[in-house]
């Protein structure tokens, strides 16, 4: 079983239907129980980083989500909230990664938005997908780069477009709006 976790984020929707047309059921779900019983998690994302923190920690799903041993794929906001802290209204979140959350530099780009592509790929995340394919993100803030950083993109400035620490991978862009090459990367999490 696939757990899509539902804390009031946006996207859920379609992380349902892209799981659907790979055959792949899920539940949608903010139970610990569930949660630490399904074979995947995915933490999709669209909204705020304080308000989603806000509602993890009212839930006590805080140390459900940092202490799951399967696969856990955070997409776009899902990948913020796995970093250590946010600068969107000076957010402590998961700490999964070490990795900082900044804003963008103000300029009239800003959101990041629409098709742009990746490279430094080296993981088992990104198996059969070449470097800068296009993917699509839609965000105003971004990951810092580090150690945990398996593939950068550069938009204004070079910044994490996929991170990995141990069975915890996230991914900046949105895999289930980015056609044949986000198909290929959910396939590969469904295959970890």
């Amino acid at each position: 079983m696939i757990a899509v976790l539902n804390y009031n984020g946006g996207n859920i929707g379609s992380v349902k239907n892209a799981l659907h047309n790979l055959n792949s059921e899920c539940v949608i779900t903010n139970d610990s129980d569930q949660l630490k019983a399904a074979d995947k998690v995915i933490i999709p994302g669209v909204g705020e980083a304080h308000s989603a923190m806000e509602f993890l920690r009212k839930y006590q799903l805080v140390d459900t989500l940092k202490g799951l041993t399967q696969p856990v794929l955070g997409i776009c906001l899902g990948l913020q909230l796995m970093c250590s802290h946010s600068e969107e209204n000076d957010t402590e979140c998961l700490g999964i990664f070490k990795n900082k959350v900044h804003l963008f530099p103000a300029t009239d780009i800003v959101p990041h938005m629409g098709w742009n592509n990746f490279d430094a790929v080296r993981n088992q995340l990104f198996k059969g997908v070449k470097t800068n394919e296009d993917v699509y993100y839609v965000h105003s803030y971004y990951a810092e780069r580090n150690r945990q950083t398996i593939a950068t993109a550069n938009y204004i400035l070079p910044f994490s477009a996929a991170l990995q620490q141990d069975n915890f991978y996230a991914v900046q862009f949105h895999p289930e709006k980015s056609a044949k090459i986000g198909e290929q990367i959910l396939i590969n999490f469904l295959s970890l």
